[in-house]
């Protein structure tokens, strides 16, 4: 095999420092592995936390705007939301105004469990903010959103 395509081990140390999206993933993973810990005691993940708090709304949504909110395909949410409604805390039912849809509600054994996640999430969170004050949280949270929000990037391919 030859080494003509070889990439520079500099490059390596180019992209290990300086990719965002390296960084916002092993950040995501951090935050994700300390927000599984704390919520173990209500039995959620971090992840399902943010969907049963997505689904906190006063009418029951479809899985479109959900899954817009996540930044989740349908397919991805729907299988997220099987061991939600398996375990009674969400209910998953057809929308009478146009049978296609789905229309996702908290269960009040959901509306519990959000409830008593809660305390949990903002202890940690304020924790978090806290240990941060060489950032503003505001900044920050900010330019995640416009990045989440912005259009894709076209890249040109060589």
């Amino acid at each position: 095999m030859s080494n003509s395509g070889a990439v520079p081990f500099e490059t390596t140390h180019l992209i290990r420092d300086a990719c965002l999206c390296l960084h916002v993933q092993r950040a995501a993973r951090a935050l994700s592995r300390l927000f599984d810990e704390a919520l173990r005691p209500v039995g959620l993940t971090s992840g399902q936390f943010s969907l049963l708090n997505a689904l906190n709304r006063p009418e029951p949504p479809s899985i479109a705007p959900v899954a817009q909110l996540l930044a989740m395909d349908r397919t991805t949410l729907t299988a997220a939301l099987k061991p939600l409604e398996r375990d009674g805390l969400v209910a998953i039912a057809k929308d009478p105004d146009d049978r296609r849809n789905r229309l996702l509600r908290l269960t009040d054994k959901g509306r519990e469990i959000l409830a008593a996640a809660i305390p949990i999430w903002r202890s940690l969170h304020g924790a978090i903010e806290a240990g941060m004050a060489e950032f503003e949280p505001d900044h920050l949270r900010g330019a995640l959103k416009d990045l989440s929000n912005s259009a894709p990037v076209r890249t040109v391919a060589g």
